[in-house]
């Protein structure tokens, strides 16, 4: 991955000297930049690749929402015949026959002969559902926070302060929130919140606030605590740097990096209308973007490629992927499940700078128990040879019966 430094034509005190005037902060004030190629070699780093909680969650979602899909047709014994869910693959996001992924995980879903016909059913387990009613009570309990993250998202948007239901539907998995929030917003979000029209027909989610009302990013809310920003716009935040062992910056990307902490912060809850593009000032402003969003995501990581559809709404550039390769320092990218996911390194490196996400301990715990169903598995092709899809006369709707065969034999 190549990593592109910038240098600065005019002095970092000329700048904080116009920034700190009387004057607004128009384009013309900001500085301009050149470009320097400096190329530096991307480095994999096995500490973040051994994150359990960020690179398994490739199975657990589509586990939760299959869990979430029996809990909602069947709140009261929390079964389910195959027949109902076998054609949702696709809207659970389950890259496999829905029978065989349930299988997959018998410490979360347990399958009997159902009462008619010999058709496989499937109920969740007594941890499973233990597990459940402790993530809803977390959505009761912690509410407030979790409708502020979604708040501060839509905030990041500028002064239009809304963004569209299927972007946030995009990020719910990453943002902790429950089915019900989106589905019905009126309902369950509090009254700052109202559906609106957008352009090219797309309903919006848009936020009214106090315009007296001052959100601080997490980047200010720590630089105060340290003593190092007192609060007044335009002042310099340098961010926390976390460098990967063996990862060194060349001297040329090192002194502009020294330079870049030295420029003022613009928060993401800033009106940013006023910046030029190709600034330094900018730039810093989309690192600072970046650093705040995945600092409101559960696991403070997502795949790279699912914030691109955020560009035009928080006014990122066009190539705002490439700033996670310019900053390793302050991101970690992992090519883990054939994909990149970027990761905030602040969240993992300092445990007490980013505050953990209500929802994160949960996750954790249906974490390990899928975990447990290697064990369970494992033990039933000692036991037994081929795993025992249940009784040989179940009829499998989802599957062929050459996948019935493959399955059984």
């Amino acid at each position: 991955m190549a990593m592109i430094a910038r240098r600065s034509k005019s002095s970092v005190h000329l700048l904080h000297e116009v920034l700190f005037s009387d004057h607004p902060l128009p384009c013309s004030y900001t500085q301009r930049q050149t470009y320097v190629d400096v190329y530096m070699k991307w480095k994999k780093d096995s500490f973040f690749d051994s994150i359990d909680t960020i690179h398994r969650s490739v199975q657990l979602r589509p586990l939760i929402a299959l869990k979430n899909c029996i809990v909602s047709s069947s709140p009261n014994d929390y079964c389910i015949p195959i027949s109902v869910i076998s054609k949702k693959g696709l809207e659970l996001g389950i890259p496999i026959k829905v029978a065989r992924f349930l299988r997959l995980y018998p410490s979360v879903f347990e399958e009997f002969t159902g009462p008619n016909y010999n058709l496989p059913w499937f109920k969740l387990t007594q941890r499973a559902i233990e597990l459940d009613r402790e993530e809803r009570e977390v959505y009761l309990k912690f509410k407030d926070d979790i409708i502020l993250r979604l708040k501060k998202l839509i905030l990041m948007s500028g002064r239009e302060q809304m963004l569209p239901l299927k972007i946030i539907q995009g990020l719910q998995w990453y943002l902790g929130l429950p089915d019900e929030f989106l589905r019905k917003p009126e309902d369950n979000l509090d009254g700052c919140f109202r559906v609106v029209e957008m352009e090219d027909g797309l309903k919006g989610l848009a936020v009214n606030v106090d315009g007296s009302e001052r959100f601080l990013s997490v980047m200010q809310m720590n630089a105060m605590r340290r003593g190092a920003y007192s609060g007044v716009e335009g002042e310099a935040i340098e961010f926390p740097l976390y460098p990967s062992k063996g990862l060194r910056l060349k001297r040329k990307i090192a002194d502009w990096f020294d330079e870049f902490q030295k420029f003022p912060y613009v928060s993401p809850y800033e009106d940013y209308s006023g910046l030029d593009p190709n600034s330094d000032i900018a730039e810093k402003r989309v690192v600072g973007v970046l650093h705040e969003l995945l600092s409101l995501f559960v696991e403070h990581a997502a795949e790279r490629k699912k914030l691109l559809c955020l560009r035009k709404y928080l006014g990122l550039p066009q190539k705002v992927h490439k700033a996670f390769e310019r900053y390793p320092h302050i991101f970690n990218l992992s090519l883990m499940n054939k994909t990149c996911t970027a990761i905030l390194k602040e969240a993992y490196c300092d445990r007490g700078a980013i505050e953990e996400h209500p929802l994160a301990k949960v996750r954790k715990r249906y974490i390990k128990l899928m975990k447990e169903s290697e064990g369970i598995l494992k033990r039933k092709r000692f036991n037994n040879g081929p795993i025992d899809q249940g009784d040989s006369n179940i009829k499998d709707l989802d599957c062929t019966d050459d996948e019935d065969k493959k399955f059984t034999t």
